[in-house]
């Protein structure tokens, strides 16, 4: 049987401050995404998926193994789409090209992806998709994943709230405005340019 495992991040824990503390990662990380891993472990012996890779389980599953193994990918793909905070965080190259030609500029796509974060009633998660090299924001609520309908995800915001309470309380249109300074835009393009 496959034994999942918590993926290191890519950064040490408290790189994001001041946009995500390293107190927010101690739970985010620590606890909320390795009870995932624990729970998907537990749910997948014994049955047919116990042998698959976690983005088969994503695809083929529902119910309880659905959610676990969807939110082990969320959160993985997530923590990978971050990077140490920087002023006037920007895309390059072909996906900045790619915003411009379907949202009209970046300001316009960072207007249309915040709003979609912020508007999402409960939890869940705002993405940023590409499908036939056409760029698509969508919301998924709980631990919905855009691979379910065909997407290639190219990024992410978690809006659950132990993503931002710590640190921001209420205020998750605050956490979006911030979450622009810590993109890993170089990773999006790796995504894009893979697509």
């Amino acid at each position: 049987m496959k034994n999942f495992k918590l993926p290191e991040l890519p950064y040490a824990d408290n790189a994001l401050e001041p946009v995500i503390s390293s107190r927010t990662i101690a739970f985010h990380y620590s606890k909320h995404h390795q009870t995932y891993v624990n729970n998907l472990n537990n749910l997948i012996e014994g049955t047919e998926f116990e042998n698959k890779s976690l983005e088969e389980i994503v695809l083929e599953s529902d119910g309880g193994v659905f959610n676990n193994a969807a939110q082990v990918w969320n959160h993985t793909f997530y923590w990978e789409s971050l990077k140490a905070p920087q002023n006037d965080n920007k895309p390059t190259g072909a996906i900045a090209k790619a915003i411009e030609e379907n949202f009209g500029s970046f300001d316009q796509f960072k207007e249309a992806f915040s709003k979609a974060a912020a508007t999402l009633f409960g939890s869940g998660w705002a993405w940023l998709t590409v499908k036939d090299n056409k760029l698509e924001i969508i919301q998924e609520s709980n631990a919905g994943n855009p691979l379910k309908k065909g997407l290639t995800p190219l990024l992410t915001i978690d809006v659950w709230e132990h993503a931002y309470y710590l640190d921001y309380q209420n205020r998750r249109p605050d956490h979006i405005n911030d979450f622009w300074s810590i993109v890993n835009w170089e990773k999006v393009e790796q995504r894009f340019l893979k697509a």
